[in-house]
């Protein structure tokens, strides 16, 4: 049985026997400080929020691939914290999408993506960047992390115009395994849980350990968002680093 994508504006086809939610909002979360997190931006389609992502330098965002379909034309927020109300943040056009080369639509493998704005974004106390892992530096199991998001506050609840916010754990990766199966690629996943997490309308959004972004929102259980079954699973940045920068020099 295929089992699809749940997102707020289109349903990507999986594989029969996972039951994975892509473009996955915080639940059990709370409001962020405004501007706390300057590196966060808004994906947009039509002025709607569908992704996240993190803004990595003046030109680029790290997002992930999945949140992009080769017909779309997006935008991309910055400087934003109440989407519905703050006027005083910028939307920028996006000049490439540079998903990884190996994205596989069907089973999300290898789920980021680069997107590269038009013109650079000028970095102020609302917005500013996030780092990413350095060559050889990877996070450990039982580290406290952090998500924010956009997205929904339950499972096909509704959405939060403010960025939310919530703590969660690095979980070990034989217990990802055991629970995710042969789909979780330990070497390229990172999966979480924890008080709250990540929910309908998040994907792309960092994974931030300290002050270090070190995965980006893919997928999580079909039926039930932060859940202890099937917990919520990230594409691990480390392991796209030489990618990156050869992008960020290169495009």
């Amino acid at each position: 049985m295929t089992i699809l994508i749940i997102s707020l504006l289109l349903l990507v086809s999986l594989l029969p026997h996972l039951a994975f939610t892509a473009h996955v909002g915080i639940v059990d979360g709370r409001e962020a400080k405004p501007h706390s997190r300057p590196y966060m931006v808004s994906v947009q389609y039509y002025e709607q929020h569908i992704c996240g992502g993190s803004l990595i330098t003046e030109e680029f965002v790290l997002t992930a691939a999945h949140c992009w379909k080769e017909s779309d034309i997006l935008m991309v927020v910055v400087g934003a914290h109440d989407l519905s109300k703050d006027k005083m943040y910028n939307s920028f056009e996006v000049a490439s999408y540079l998903p990884h080369p190996d994205y596989n639509s069907n089973t999300l493998g290898n789920d980021i993506m680069l997107l590269k704005l038009k013109e650079k974004v000028r970095l102020s106390d609302n917005v500013g960047l996030i780092s990413l892992p350095k060559d050889g530096e990877d996070v450990e199991a039982d580290t406290h992390c952090s998500v924010a998001g956009w997205g929904t506050l339950w499972m096909n609840g509704p959405v939060s115009d403010r960025l939310m916010e919530a703590e969660t754990v690095i979980m070990y990766d034989a217990e990802c395994e055991r629970r995710w199966g042969s789909d979780y690629v330990a070497s390229k996943l990172i999966c979480v849980y924890g008080y709250g997490g990540s929910c309908i309308g998040d994907s792309g959004g960092p994974l931030v350990c300290g002050a270090t972004a070190v995965g980006v929102t893919s997928y999580s259980d079909h039926y039930l968002c932060n859940s202890r079954l099937l917990p919520n699973v990230y594409t691990r940045i480390s392991a796209y680093l030489k990618w990156i920068h050869h992008k960020i020099e290169n495009v």
